[in-house]
């Protein structure tokens, strides 16, 4: 499933449960630019999926169309298969560079972000027998992820870890290495997923996947 489709589902599942959401609702609950949601729904509405209505002054409702709904339907099947090819690939991917991490001696591990990936990761550790010492994000947050309370990243240096996990997929290599870098930690340490295509590969700075 590309972007664009994804993001078409979410527009058409949010205006399913409420045809009164605004655009700058929709922006918000989809995490995209105010702009990007104003052409996604345009362009539903050229494609016939969606309907706008004028209520009152300033006030309109958006009718998602019969076709709206069996593109949802289609779209939401699309969507379960890739997610289920995205499941079995980022496991499989992991337990092989996890298998070599656990060989290694390096049983303590930590998530940065508390992504789709560290909870598919949290499953293959376990069957491992490898440790969760924590999970780290740069924003503040009073939440917990898996049991563990999410800490802010600065806390890194206090912990002693192995190996750390990017939390989500596609996650910028880069932006994480200078990271450990200002933290004056090693970034060799780091573990994470990417997908290019239909392929899905662990990368890790001087052990690499394909």
């Amino acid at each position: 499933m590309n972007i664009e489709s994804y993001r078409e589902l979410k527009v058409l599942h949010e205006l399913s449960t409420n045809r009164f959401s605004t655009q700058r609702f929709l922006a918000k609950k989809m995490g995209v630019a105010l702009g990007l949601t104003n052409l996604m729904i345009r362009r539903c509405v050229k494609k016939g999926y969606i309907k706008i209505i004028n209520i009152q002054k300033n006030r309109i409702q958006y009718l998602v169309t019969p076709q709206g709904i069996a593109e949802k339907t289609r779209l939401t099947y699309e969507y379960l298969e890739y997610s289920l090819h995205l499941y079995r690939g980022v496991r499989e991917a992991l337990r092989k560079t996890l298998e070599q991490v656990a060989a290694s001696g390096g049983k303590n591990i930590v998530f940065l972000g508390p992504g789709e990936i560290a909870e598919i990761s949290y499953l293959t550790m376990k069957e491992l027998g490898l440790n969760l010492t924590g999970v780290f994000d740069d924003r503040a947050t009073d939440e917990t992820f898996l049991g563990l309370p999410i800490q802010n990243t600065r806390k890194l240096e206090s912990i002693s870890f192995d190996w750390a996990i990017i939390g989500s997929l596609n996650n910028g290599l880069n932006g994480f290495q200078n990271r450990f870098k200002e933290l004056k930690l090693p970034a060799e340490k780091i573990i994470m997923i990417e997908q290019k295509g239909p392929n899905i590969r662990t990368v890790i700075p001087e052990l690499t996947h394909s």
